[in-house]
């Protein structure tokens, strides 16, 4: 019998699989502690109880890995690739025994061994794999393609330091390194098995070849191969198990032993330590020549290996060459991080496997599709013309060459608007000229989609403009989405079970169900529930800020939570200067019958981005003042809350009354934390920008507070010169809180230390019109004040909100793009059933 033979009949899951029963669980827990960890019951950790557990999931989770790969190759499915830099993913374990519908009966399991299954958890380091926004959709579309069981595969690079770990250290922003493998990390299986060679540097070399063909090589690289390494993503409850493929950096040699044999040890590990540098932090500071260049080997290592690995499973099951590539083989970008993979995809197929030029061109863009999510002219990358060409000649020779054949094709249609044949150029002119990312990803996609109405229209009418007129079939909307089995089912269990109690689960999979409860609105028992819940949550986030800030915040006060990025367009400046309006009315008004508020802030801020770093400290010190007034007492408290993260938000958002989304109109692409907040019964205070709308589409009018003005009129106004000082000196209330932060109310020690903030605001124009939506604001949050009041409506509009964020999973999402753009269908996993299960 052959050796493939005998593995096969040995196998466990060709038998039967593992047991998800109490004892069964019980029985993996105390194997993997011994047999795995080498411990007992006397020399066991905490954490090594956490990665005995893990590993007994994880067990589970490999079986029907197993069977899902398989599955797909005897499916011969189309694939989906999910190309991204980022993954938030955050904890695994909790949210894996959730998908599997395993928590209860491990909870129990480990109970009965004398283990807090809450605890354990707490042991597991988030994934130090995202920063923000974009990580985190990633890590939700994720959970959806398996929960509607299809074919994907998610790529992105195996970070060593995740972005940064921040501190609060005298109202300032510290950065730390974010080592969150530093105990390993149990999820990861490493695949030394594929090892794939990435270049970088050299030069072309081109001939013709005896048949008078030209021929084109990139000689003379550098290389670094590229490891995979793979974390299971569990859909819910129906045996799917796709995988997430995250590439390390590993050097082509050890080192060089003749620096060694002349004792030089240091100099002979140098050129393994720069190679492995690639994947070692997340998102390097690209404000220096060095970073920008480590970006780039970032985006290019992951996009070469990934494609290497499609490449490489498309041949096991196609033997008749790249004809049926669109149709097995489906490529999102996720961004413009990826768009390199349309000149590598270009490179590989007409340098490597000698395809035509036309045709090449026509399979890469049957295949690839391209997600924008920013209408930020800083974020829409742009690399330096000198930096592609010193570290990937052959690529900038294709983007020339694509470009080229581009604008020849345009010219012939424009050939009277040399400004709009200009605008499109892939190839930025100037003193140093671009690359424009977005461009490249437009040109060479079959789909281009914004991720909200509004961000789509923007797209279409302002940022693309000159390629929506040419290709308006190509525009469509996906707007974003979360995924409730962690959001809502694993996040706030409380809020979970009373749901289903009323309802059933079925809002699990699909949660437009949750327009179900909207029935018992007006039941008194039901919204008495509601709230014991909600105070729950809250007296939780109450607790951890006693513990980390001590600082003790009233649990019957409106939690009113602003956290995402710190950066300008968000406004958390405004916010602030809120906090400040309230401070000097309870002052002022000792007597006054006023809603108590906690406002809690927390994000990071990039650690090149001073202004940022300066909104981080302004907070706190307001924080300072607030908070040790005896004036003020229980009325008003302010926290910035640190390290925010995937398994922080899970605390805070199930406690949130109000949700802060104050983003000037028409800079947000969509936004997520939106969605978490509306799903877990907070009301949206918020601008009609991204997402906001479509929130207000759905909940309705009466059950959001909007304010400010939309993005027509923010355009308007600037349009027509927007002058702060008019609403400076026009409005008493917000000069006096200016003049405040200006005079060193906040900063006694160091008066001028805020007057940048001010100077943006007053001096360098107000860019995103804080003082223009200030007294909007205001009164908005004056009638949240009153609403709040009347406990009964609050609780409708919470239950209001619930019912309605159907709309808001990336169930649906995913759903579209399947439909849309991958042309993708599901398939079905089974597996062995379990002959004498308990």
């Amino acid at each position: 019998m052959e050796k493939k033979e005998v593995l096969k009949k040995l196998s466990p899951s060709t038998n039967e699989f593992q047991g998800i029963d109490i004892e069964s669980i019980q029985k993996s827990f105390v194997n993997h502690l011994e047999y795995s960890l080498a411990k007992d019951e006397y020399s066991a950790t905490e954490l090594d109880c956490y990665k005995a557990l893990a590993l007994t999931v994880r067990d589970r989770l490999i079986e029907r890995w197993i069977e899902t790969q398989q599955a797909y190759y005897k499916h011969n499915a189309k694939r989906i690739y999910y190309l991204s830099m980022e993954y938030l993913i955050g904890r695994t374990l909790g949210n894996s025994l959730i998908n599997l519908d395993l928590y209860n009966v491990v909870n129990t399991a480990i109970a009965e061994l004398g283990y807090d299954l809450k605890e354990l958890r707490e042991l597991e380091c988030d994934a130090g794999l995202g920063n923000g926004g974009l990580g985190r959709l990633a890590a939700c579309f994720m959970d959806s393609m398996a929960t509607l069981e299809f074919p994907a595969y998610g790529y992105g690079i195996m970070y060593e330091y995740g972005i940064f770990a921040q501190q609060i250290i005298d109202g300032y922003q510290i950065e730390k390194p974010d080592n969150w493998l530093r105990y390993g990390n149990v999820w990861k299986i490493s695949r030394p098995e594929y090892l794939y060679p990435v270049n970088f540097y050299g030069k072309v070399k081109q001939y013709y070849d005896s048949d008078n063909h030209l021929k084109t090589e990139w000689v003379e690289t550098r290389q670094v191969m590229a490891m995979a390494n793979d974390i299971p993503i569990p859909g819910y409850k129906n045996n799917t198990v796709n995988n997430m493929r995250l590439w390390s950096a590993k050097s082509t040699r050890d080192f060089q032993f003749e620096y060694f044999n002349d004792g030089d040890y240091e100099k002979a590990v140098k050129e393994k330590a720069q190679s492995e540098t690639i994947s070692k932090v997340l998102y390097p500071n690209d404000n220096v020549h060095l970073g920008k260049e480590l970006r780039l080997k970032q985006e290019y290592f992951f996009v070469s290996a990934t494609l290497q690995d499609i490449i490489r499973r498309y041949k096991k099951t196609v033997k008749n060459g790249f004809a049926d590539f669109p149709d097995k083989v489906a490529i999102q970008l996720n961004d413009t991080h990826p768009a390199l993979a349309i000149a590598e995809l270009m490179r590989i197929l007409v340098d490597i496997e000698d395809i035509s030029w036309e045709k090449a061109w026509e399979i890469t863009v049957n295949t690839c599709a391209y997600t924008n999510h920013t209408i930020l002219s800083e974020a829409l990358e742009k690399w330096p013309v000198y930096l592609l060409e010193h570290l990937l000649p052959r690529h900038l020779q294709i983007i020339y060459e694509i470009n080229y054949r581009f604008l020849q094709r345009i010219s012939k249609k424009y050939s009277n608007d040399i400004d709009k044949i200009r605008r499109m150029s892939i190839i930025e002119e100037g003193k140093d000229k671009k690359v424009r990312m977005a461009h490249l990803a437009i040109i060479g996609s079959h789909s281009v989609n914004g991720v909200a109405e509004l961000h789509t229209e923007i797209l279409k009418t302002r940022i693309f403009q000159d390629f929506y007129e040419e290709w308006p079939d190509k525009f469509n909307n996906k707007t974003n989405g979360i995924t409730q089995r962690r959001w809502l089912k694993l996040s706030n269990p409380g809020l979970s079970d009373l749901i289903s109690s009323k309802i059933g689960n079925g809002w699990v999979t699909d949660l437009y169900v949750l327009k179900q409860i909207i029935p018992f609105t007006g039941n008194p028992d039901f919204q008495e529930s509601w709230q014991k819940i909600k105070l729950e949550n809250k007296k939780r986030l109450a607790e951890y800020i006693k513990i980390n800030n001590k600082i003790e915040v009233n649990c019957n006060s409106l939690f009113d939570i602003h956290i995402k990025r710190i950066h300008e367009y968000k406004r958390q400046i405004l916010n602030a200067l809120h906090v400040i309006t309230l401070y000097n009315f309870i002052k002022e008004n000792p007597r006054a019958d006023i809603v108590p508020r906690t406002i809690i802030f927390a994000g990071k801020a990039a650690p090149g981005y001073y202004m940022a770093k300066l909104i981080i400290k302004l907070i706190n010190s307001i924080a300072d003042v607030v908070n040790n007034d005896p004036d003020i007492g229980d009325k008003l408290k302010v926290v910035f809350l640190e390290n925010y993260s995937v398994s922080l938000a899970q605390i805070i958002i199930p406690a949130a009354d109000l949700s802060e989304q104050i983003s000037t109109a028409g800079h947000e692409a969509s936004g997520t934390g939106n969605m978490k907040f509306a799903l877990n019964g907070a009301l949206t205070i918020g601008t009609l920008d991204g997402a906001n709308i479509e929130i207000l589409e759905e909940v309705g009018k009466e059950n959001i507070f909007i304010f400010g003005m939309n993005a027509s009129e923010v355009d308007e106004l600037r349009h027509h010169g927007y002058n702060p000082w008019d609403f400076y000196h026009k409005n008493p209330q917000l000069k006096k809180v200016i003049d405040m932060i200006n005079n060193g109310y906040f900063s006694k020690t160091r008066v001028f230390l805020f007057k940048p903030v001010i100077e943006s605001l007053l001096d360098l124009g107000d860019t995103y019109m804080l003082l223009a939506d200030y007294k909007s604001y205001i009164d908005c949050q004056q009638e949240v004040s009153k609403t709040y009041k009347n406990k009964k409506k609050w609780v409708k509009m919470s239950i209001l909100n619930v019912a309605h964020t159907g709309k808001f999973s990336t169930d649906r999402t995913i759903s579209e793009y399947a439909k849309d753009i991958w042309n993708a269908k599901p398939v079905h996993i089974t597996i062995p059933e379990k002959s004498d299960e308990k």
